[in-house]
């Protein structure tokens, strides 16, 4: 479904990312992992074409689509979520979401029916009439998720949606995830919250420095010496253990 052919960006003398290949299928989860700076939403940025790529390719479902807008990308069915959620604080977060539905739909009236779909697939019927600057960080990333799924994505790229949230948001947004992609929605997903990585993702790709440096199942990536060294920490191994 999405192929990274040798994916580079550079920002004057720094090299974000470098030279990133991978392949994501369709059905996949795929999660992202490494250290802040590590490269992961320079990356996302690249795939969904906010940053255009010094070098290598991005295809998605047989096109290459660098060079393209984001908006162009988004319509192809490749959407994003953003770490910092901005939604439009004066409008509902019924309209929020139906803005996301009119970057498919054509009338306002199914927008907003697609809206009400969405707003409920989400968990967030109790509150569509509130004003989106309202809502507590936890409801605000149910949001953010709500307003890319109503551009109605066949890949869903979620950035960070967990940061931030207590305990029982934290576990509400994982069951989330999982319903869509049990749905059949494919994701890649970035994530610092290890715990919920592990039981997600089917499959993980680390980065550090820019560079891929593993990939694996949960379990591999785990075990991984380079990854232990540059991101989990031997805390983290004691504590699987």
């Amino acid at each position: 479904m999405l192929t990274l052919e040798g994916v580079t960006k550079r920002f004057g003398g720094l090299t974000a990312v470098r030279a990133v290949s991978l392949d994501v299928r369709r059905g996949d989860l795929l999660g992202i992992i490494g250290p802040n700076g590590a490269g992961k939403t320079t990356l996302f940025n690249v795939i969904a074409g906010y940053y255009r790529a010094d070098g290598g390719r991005v295809v998605f479902e047989g096109r290459d689509v660098g060079g393209r807008p984001p908006h162009a990308i988004c319509r192809l069915g490749l959407t994003r979520t953003f770490q910092l959620v901005k939604p439009f604080g004066n409008l509902s977060v019924a309209d929020n979401v139906m803005i996301g539905a009119l970057t498919r739909l054509g009338s306002v009236r199914a927008a907003r029916l697609e809206a009400e779909r969405v707003v409920e697939t989400c968990g967030l019927a109790p509150h569509a009439g509130a004003r989106a600057r309202a809502l507590p960080i936890g409801l605000r990333k149910r949001l953010e998720v709500a307003r890319a799924l109503a551009t109605r994505p066949r890949l869903l790229l979620l950035d960070e949606v967990m940061a931030g949230l207590t305990p029982s948001e934290l576990a509400g947004i994982v069951e989330l995830i999982r319903r869509l992609h049990a749905d059949g929605l494919t994701l890649i997903v970035i994530e610092h919250i290890m715990a919920a990585m592990m039981r997600l993702a089917e499959r993980i790709v680390v980065l550090h420095h820019g560079e891929a440096i593993a990939e694996g199942t949960p379990g591999e990536v785990a075990r991984d010496r380079r990854v232990i060294d540059a991101y989990l920490g031997e805390e983290f191994v004691l504590a699987q253990a």
